[in-house]
């Protein structure tokens, strides 16, 4: 595991809903603004989901597929080095590729996929993310926004945190999410989520319960 990061120095980056689709907009321009004109999309699932289809709506590309890597343990941490979920369902031999995810960190996912689509018969890969890291070993084709901070997306707000409040530190946790409220994520869908993580805990398995309706 790689920890790229401590809790003490992660800043957060929060994107609205609103701000992605600009951000969208401007990458479909710029993507037709260029000679390049391809054959299907590729997404990175999961981050590269919902970019990847609002792009491949801007940009009228009706064959879509998609990859899944496995990467991140935690907030700013990995494992050693990322491993395919999912392979392609869907033959690429021959085509142009356009492989997107929503953000580029240590670039190492972005390598691995498109070893593997050359693989496959790629003719050409060219690749589009929302955000860059600037310590990335590998430089998106297109991308929208270079930060360093630990961006909170829309698709994965619970599941972020979800993972601050498995941390043991109360303080700690408190930090991280006052920090995130200054970003601007609004304290009542923080609060929302919370509830809804805690309650999931104390629900008992659906097993477990049916075990104990029998046994009474």
């Amino acid at each position: 595991m790689t920890n790229n990061n401590t809790n003490n120095t992660i800043q957060y980056e929060i994107p609205t809903w609103n701000q992605i689709y600009t951000m969208l907009l401007c990458q479909a321009q710029k993507i037709q603004a260029t000679s390049y004109e391809p054959n299907i999309i590729v997404a990175i699932a999961r981050g590269g989901l919902v970019p990847a289809r609002i792009l491949a709506d801007l940009l009228e590309i009706h064959s879509f597929t998609t990859i899944q890597t496995e990467f991140y343990t935690d907030i700013a941490k990995t494992k050693q080095t990322p491993t395919l979920k999912q392979t392609l369902t869907t033959p690429i031999k021959n085509k142009k590729i356009l492989l997107i995810d929503d953000v580029t960190d240590t670039g190492k996912t972005h390598k691995l996929t498109q070893t593997y689509l050359q693989t496959k018969g790629a003719t050409e890969i060219k690749t589009a993310t929302l955000y860059h890291k600037p310590h990335s070993t590998v430089t998106p084709d297109f991308y929208e926004k270079q930060t360093t901070n630990w961006i909170i997306f829309p698709w994965d707000t619970k599941e972020t945190l979800r993972k601050i409040l498995q941390q043991t530190d109360q303080q700690q946790i408190n930090k991280e999410i006052t920090k995130i409220v200054k970003a601007g994520l609004p304290k009542q869908l923080i609060d929302k989520f919370i509830k809804d993580i805690q309650q999931q805990k104390e629900h008992q398995p659906c097993n477990t319960i049916l075990k104990n309706t029998t046994n009474t």
